[in-house]
């Protein structure tokens, strides 16, 4: 389900990048996109392929992923209502880098490639806003490259179930062992024993692919130090500061 967004829409505007940009540059992107459903393991992007749509999501998220032949793909990165799929326009280059597969359902806010980058050449402040946020990603598939080879799958999918969390704004969300599996790159042996361990620590209750979060401290100092690098380089960039009394 689609629909033209009208300047009206500006209160429907709950993704931070667009959130950031100036009132009048806000309400003319606003104008230019059109509200859809994410629905679950909808691909949304494909490796090498053009990019047809740029989307910012308000409720939903998704996984980034690349895909190595002959094997499984990796995530390498997650996006929400922090940020957008497509930001490689903003470099000129049109084919995605990565699969956009939706790991969470929920709203977005879409615009074809054609209008973005029309917006993109009237909007300093939205070049300026991508280009900090290319560097956020740059940023995060470093960190999850570090991740994968140098630590253990306990501290990794407690750092995933945290990004998850922050990106469903819930504390209990539906995810299954082939799913963690997958987006981890480890066999569902692993998944089992490392969220086993999570349970016996009361950090989680997983029961029937429903996962509820009920230690949010304990979870952050179960997961590896990733997870405070990634949050740190976001505010860094996007998070406006306040000016000093």
């Amino acid at each position: 389900m689609r629909r033209r967004l009208s300047l009206a829409g500006d209160l429907l505007a709950t993704n931070h990048l667009i959130e950031l940009l100036p009132r009048s540059d806000r309400l003319h992107l606003l104008a230019a996109c059109e509200t859809t459903e994410l629905k679950l393991s909808e691909v949304l992007c494909e490796p090498g392929q053009p990019t047809q749509h740029v989307y910012f999501p308000t409720d939903g998220f998704i996984s980034l992923v690349t895909l190595v032949a002959g094997h499984p793909g990796l995530e390498v990165g997650m996006v929400g209502r922090e940020g957008m799929v497509g930001a490689q326009l903003a470099l000129g280059v049109t084919a995605s880098p990565l699969r956009g597969l939706v790991q969470g359902a929920g709203g977005a806010l879409r615009i074809g490639t054609k209008k973005f980058r029309g917006e993109l050449a009237r909007s300093a402040a939205l070049q300026k806003n991508l280009n900090r946020y290319l560097y956020v990603l740059m940023a995060q598939l470093a960190t999850s490259a570090a991740c994968l080879r140098f630590h253990q799958i306990e501290p990794r999918l407690a750092r995933w179930l945290l990004m998850m969390q922050d990106r469903a704004r819930a504390d209990t969300f539906r995810v299954t062992q082939e799913f963690l599996a997958y987006m981890l790159g480890v066999r569902r042996v692993g998944i089992t024993a490392a969220a086993g361990a999570l349970q016996r620590k009361r950090l989680i209750t997983y029961t029937r692919g429903e996962l509820t979060v009920l230690d949010r401290p304990g979870l952050e100092h179960a997961a590896c130090g990733c997870y405070g690098i990634d949050r740190a380089s976001y505010t860094d960039q996007l998070v406006p500061r306040r000016a000093a009394a």
